[in-house]
């Protein structure tokens, strides 16, 4: 017998470069599906009457246990199908988190999210057989959204050509030359808010400082505008001065379904704006401005900030 798979046909609306740009910003909604749909509800109401995001940002944990296909199913693509159904029609930047990746390490550890959800399992380097270099999958790109060029980076997977592909893509002409910059890594530079538990006790406090130590000096010496992460699973944000005078903002954004981060485990006497709640981000990119504007699960501004050039 011969069957046949088909679904229905969705069209991709991209705008001029110099066009408004709506970006939907999320991440950690993992093993909270009753609240992530709630904050898709917000946002649905949100969208209805600014019109469709044109791109979607993910920062990071679609899932809380990233082999089991339930939870994708549960805590990501139903809720996005039955709800707000964007993902169809805005193409997703999806930037990988701890829990979207394989705990063990193993060899030939790859993103479950890029194999299961766009078919890239022949790509050429994922049929590797082992690490080498302690180097998995590279999952780490770039992409240009308007008059901003994105920098997706994994912070789970750190090595020599991340760092690489880093240096090389903060000095190029197509980043160096765009109107706003941004870098998306899931794991903050900067956290304050976890398990105390596990900060202290667990050292879950060296997770991922690499971040911090590593790639932040390079943000500030090659003029990165925003830094855009998840992980913690709350909203904060930072604006500050670097000592040549340009201001980079720190923004976390783990706030779309996942279990609260509540206790404060560090104070790097920075943050602008907390708010320790479920929230969603509206980001607009202009010819001359980059908006964005924070909102909680019930649709209030929590927080915004713009740049303009």
């Amino acid at each position: 017998m011969n069957f046949r798979l088909s679904s229905k046909t969705y069209t991709i609306h991209r705008p001029g470069p110099l066009d408004q740009h709506r970006v939907l910003v999320i991440a950690d909604n993992q093993n909270g599906p009753k609240e992530f749909r709630q904050v898709l509800s917000t946002i649905h109401n949100h969208y209805t009457e600014a019109g469709n995001p044109h791109f979607i940002l993910h920062a990071g944990d679609a899932v809380q246990v990233v082999k089991k296909l339930s939870n994708w199913q549960n805590q990501f693509f139903s809720p996005m199908e039955d709800i707000v159904d964007y993902h169809h029609g805005s193409p997703v930047i999806f930037v990988p988190g701890n829990h979207d990746h394989d705990k063990a390490r193993g060899p030939n550890n790859k993103n479950y999210y890029a194999d299961m959800y766009h078919g890239i399992k022949d790509t050429d380097g994922l049929s590797d057989s082992k690490v080498v270099n302690g180097q998995y999958h590279r999952f780490f790109h770039s992409v240009s959204v308007g008059n901003a060029r994105i920098i997706v980076l994994d912070a789970e997977c750190p090595s020599k050509e991340q760092t690489k592909f880093l240096q090389s893509e903060l000095e190029s002409a197509a980043f160096q030359n765009a109107r706003f910059r941004i870098v998306s890594v899931h794991i903050p530079p900067y956290i304050e808010y976890w398990d105390p538990f596990a900060w202290n006790v667990k050292n879950e406090k060296h997770w991922g400082e690499h971040v911090r130590l590593e790639y932040d000096p390079l943000f500030r010496k090659h003029g990165v505008d925003l830094v855009i992460s998840g992980h913690q699973h709350n909203y904060q944000r930072a604006t500050v001065q670097n000592s040549d005078g340009n201001a980079i903002t720190y923004a976390i954004v783990g706030g779309a379904g996942g279990t609260l981060d509540l206790r404060q485990v560090e104070d790097w006497k920075m943050y602008n704006s907390t708010y320790l709640g479920h929230h969603f981000v509206s980001l607009t990119i202009d010819d001359s401005k980059l908006e964005w504007s924070a909102y909680n699960a019930s649709g209030s501004v929590i927080d915004e900030f713009r740049i303009e050039r």
